[in-house]
């Protein structure tokens, strides 16, 4: 880092490209799907950041200019928009590029958005060179090009936070926490505010559990009041797969998860578009297949292997209303929700979209699709670089946490009640927080997530997940790199070439990262990385191994798959009739031991299936029979498939977690197809061996 003591300036350059400047190895809180900025303030040599803000390095592929801006005696401290605009246009002597100028904005009260960039104005007047007081300065990097505006979640005081939430969830009326905040409001949103509290002003604040529920029952309807019946147009009964299928056995079991679509399909009532201030769901034009059991809505990253179901079922135009459905929200928001709910707003997944669409374009050979829509893939993967990365031994790479505050609206009892060891509110911010980020990653909750005298011991209030760097996050996000330059690829003009070439380079250096922060050579994997420690988590779960299912490894290295096996067979992790457990660690969470579920065994298959080594694929083979017969015993038992089993028993159902067991179900569905499709002609209901 360079400091210019005369103009106070600080800035970090190193050829060909810039950087931002680095505090701390923490994500920095300022979010904008539109660059990268920073504000900071330097006084002589020393560079310091304003009001503890922590910044992450981001690598910058073009120049930065400077803004010097005077505080202002505002709320915000930089003055308001006039006032930032007069300052812009006052400071004008040589010329530079176009730039944002950006406000920052406030926690809001009830702490749902901690930090927030919005456009305040455009300028590409000159900035004077000769501006030395010393002040504080934002750091812009334009990027616009072509995406348009961004729009907020709405933030509901009834479906996201509140004293009305408050008092119904705690009040446990109903067993899941999950389905008050999936109630549909009769009235608009002030009135049936208004009616809470003199409902609470007639009960002195303090009316009985039957009271409470009636009240509620009054004011809002049951869920799914949201939808409509619908049956998929382009279902089929006999898709070609299924042909494919050599043993009559399992022909006839996915003819039957092939009739399920019907069951998990959803479209939403026009009136979703009308009045979506009386909903929790975020409206979306096109039908979608959800999950099943208590999750009625879509959820991010369920979807990639539902999609990779529905592909089989040539249910093509389902699949692209589906992934029309989730560019569009990136469109409006900026990035995709953890689920299709408001509450769940400030919070993603794994970033799966471009696997989706990659998956459907390989399917359907429509690269139009691809080549129309590689802008936005590029948004969501920018909102990722820009929110989530963080500095590990020289590297960036990405951990899970957004910002918001506050128990999960979903499961807010639960929280409340958790969060009670906690003696102050800022601890329970954090652990709120904390929880938030582990239902991010997708395994809420598991051991994997908890740190404890530097190891995985501990309970649910050891969670440390925003301290952790997972593998497959990263992974994903290279494969996202890859198919984003491979689709700019596909329009062979020399502006998208280039973006090729760019992609292709992010790519190159999320694999060296990945490499050299995560892979371990002497156990043969690679591992989580705990911030708080700085140490590798030697701690198994098929994440480890999720590389290879995305390709981010050396192809050429010919002792990878050795490693690699070696490792499997030092775990001993073929020895578990029901499928490979997610951790070793039985800790009644639902994503521990003995807990399986099919991403990760399809995962794991696709993974190892992918190495130049006949032993892996063999095993890769052996992995998908034993979990493909699984699913076929239980849904002979039970006519029903389950969200996760159990590893200690051939076709058993798992348990654990926050809530009962569900059956549907999207992914299960999906992943047993894909595998049945892919040894079609060697895959059997016989014993295995």
């Amino acid at each position: 880092m360079r400091v210019c003591e005369r103009r106070r300036y600080a800035f970090v350059q190193s050829r060909p490209r810039l950087w931002a400047i680095s505090i701390g190895h923490r994500k920095f809180l300022f979010r904008s799907l539109f660059g990268f900025v920073l504000i900071c303030q330097c006084r002589r040599e020393r560079f310091t950041t304003s009001r503890n803000i922590k910044i992450c390095v981001v690598p910058c592929k073009f120049p930065v200019c400077f803004v010097p801006l005077r505080k202002e005696a505002s709320s915000n401290g930089f003055g308001n928009k006039q006032e930032q605009h007069e300052q812009l246009k006052a400071r004008s002597a040589t010329s530079c590029r176009s730039r944002l100028v950006v406000e920052r904005s406030a926690v809001s009260s009830q702490g749902q958005i901690l930090w927030r960039n919005r456009i305040v104005s455009w300028s590409t007047k000159k900035i004077s060179r000769e501006h030395r007081e010393v002040g504080r300065t934002m750091l812009v990097q334009s990027t616009i090009g072509k995406l348009g505006s961004i729009k907020s979640f709405p933030d509901s005081e009834i479906f996201c936070h509140g004293e009305l939430l408050k008092t119904v969830q705690m009040s446990e009326i109903y067993a899941d926490s999950k389905t008050f905040v999936d109630m549909k409001m009769r009235k608009p949103p002030n009135e049936t505010l208004d009616s809470f509290h003199n409902f609470m002003s007639t009960e002195n604040n303090s009316p009985s559990k039957a009271k409470l529920q009636e009240w509620v029952e009054a004011n809002f309807e049951k869920p799914g009041a949201e939808f409509v019946n619908w049956t998929p147009e382009d279902w089929t009964a006999n898709p070609a797969f299924l042909s494919r299928i050599r043993d009559s056995d399992l022909r006839e079991f996915a003819s039957k998860l092939n009739q399920i679509w019907h069951e998990l399909g959803r479209q939403m009532t026009p009136d979703v578009a009308l009045n979506p201030d009386l909903y929790s769901i975020i409206h979306v034009e096109n039908p979608v297949i959800v999950p099943g059991g208590r999750f009625r809505e879509f959820y991010y990253w369920d979807s990639y292997w539902i999609v990779k179901g529905l592909l089989l079922s040539e249910m093509y135009t389902t699949t692209k209303g589906m992934l029309s459905n989730f560019l569009s929200i990136i469109t409006r928001f900026g990035f995709i929700p953890n689920g299709g709910r408001i509450y769940y707003s400030m919070r993603s997944q794994p970033p799966l979209l471009c696997g989706m669409i990659k998956a459907y374009v390989d399917a359907t050979n429509d690269t139009q699709f691809a080549m129309s829509n590689v802008e936005t893939l590029e948004r969501e993967f920018q909102f990722f670089m820009n929110n989530y990365v963080t500095e590990v031994r020289g590297h960036q790479l990405a951990t899970y946490g957004y910002k918001s505050s506050g128990p999960r609206p979903e499961s807010y009892r639960e929280d409340v009640l958790s969060a009670g060891i906690f003696e102050n509110e800022q601890d329970k911010q954090d652990y709120y927080c904390e929880l938030k980020a582990a239902a991010e990653s997708g395994m809420d909750f598991s051991s994997r997530w908890f740190i404890k005298d530097g190891t995985n011991a501990g309970n649910l209030t050891d969670l440390k997940c925003r301290s952790i760097v997972a593998v497959e996050l990263n992974a994903i996000l290279y494969w996202n790199a890859v198919i984003i330059a491979e689709f700019y690829g596909l329009r062979n003009d020399i502006a998208s070439n280039g973006k090729r070439d760019e992609y292709l380079l992010k790519a190159e250096e999320l694999k060296k990262a990945i490499t050299s922060v995560l892979w371990d050579e002497d156990d043969g994997a690679w591992f989580d990385y705990d911030l708080l420690n700085n140490k590798p988590r030697k701690y198994f779960t098929p994440t480890n191994l999720s590389p290879l299912w995305v390709g981010c490894y050396d192809k050429t290295d010919t002792a990878l798959p050795k490693r690699i096996l070696a490792y499997i067979d030092r775990l001993q992790l073929d020895r578990y009739p029901g499928g490979v457990p997610n951790t070793l660690q039985n800790t009644n969470e639902q994503w521990d031991f003995p807990n399986v579920w099919a991403p990760m065994q399809h995962m794991l298959v696709m993974g190892l299936d992918s190495l130049d080594n006949s032993d892996a694929k063999e095993m890769a083979f052996r992995w998908a029979q034993r979990w493909v017969r699984g699913n076929y015993i239980t849904y002979n038992k039970t006519h029903a498939m389950f969200e996760k089993y159990d590893a200690q028993e051939l076709g058993g159902h798992g348990g654990g977690g926050e809530y009962d067991v569900q059956t549907g179900f999207g992914w299960t569905n999906g992943a047993a197809m894909d595998l049945m499709n892919k040894y079609a002609d060697r895959m059997t209901t016989g014993a295995i061996e």
